[in-house]
Parts: C-alpha cells; structure tokens; sequence
C-alpha cells in the first residue's frame, strides 16, 4: 500500500513537471512570436567621422561628427560581410531589431532545449 502511495506521488510529480515545461514551452512560442515581428539581423557599430569641410573643426582637433550608426551582416548569398548605414531617425527602431533578435536567439535556444527533453521523454521513461 505504501509502494502504491509512493508510486502515485511521483506520477503526480512527473505530471506537475510535465505541465511546468509545456506552460514554460508556450510561453517560449509567444516570446518567439512577438519577438519575430521586430527582430532585425546583424550587428550595429558606431563611429564618429570628419566631414568633407577643410575649415571644419573635426579637421583641426575638435570632435568628430557622429556617432554614425552601421549594421554589418553575413550575406550568405554574396558569401560576404555586408552592411547599411542607419539614419539618425530611425536609428532607435533598428537597434531595438537587433536587440530582438539577440533576444529571439536566446529563446529559440530555450525551446530546442525543452523540445528535445520532451522527445527524449518516452525513451528515458522506459529505460531504453
């Protein structure tokens, strides 16, 4: 009767774990989701430039103009790096993008993990 009581425990547990991961794994999916309709690929770097003008004070040790604002990506169908300059209007809706996917990636990790526990579930249960 006790093994029977104790039997009984560890399956509620199992179910109590099994109901965490996939409320974990739903959440992950509406991450993923909300964070696809801005992410962005590539990666932003700044730089500060002097301009064309001779009389400039960039030209004669003042500060530089910028920062300038560029996102250079992988271009696999070019098979090169590639990259775009980034306009000071929307600079803020870009870098958030790249914030996102940063984001998107993490979570995505997140998921295989928990996807690849839930496939290896049945296997692990029966011993095999």
């Amino acid at each position: 009767n006790a093994q029977v009581g104790a039997q009984e425990a560890r399956s509620a547990m199992s179910v109590q774990r099994r109901d965490a991961v996939e409320r974990k794994r739903q959440e992950l999916l509406r991450a993923v989701q909300r964070l696809a309709q801005r992410a962005i690929f590539g990666t932003a770097s700044s730089t500060l430039r002097c301009c064309g003008n001779e009389g400039c004070r960039c030209h004669h040790g003042g500060p530089k103009h910028g920062p300038h604002v560029y996102v250079s990506y992988r271009d696999r169908a070019a098979g090169k790096t590639a990259g775009y300059y980034v306009p000071q209007a929307v600079q803020e809706q870009i870098l958030d993008g790249l914030a996102a996917w940063q984001e998107l990636q993490q979570r995505l990790r997140e998921l295989a993990e928990l996807n690849k526990g839930r496939a290896l579930q049945p296997v692990l249960r029966s011993g095999s």
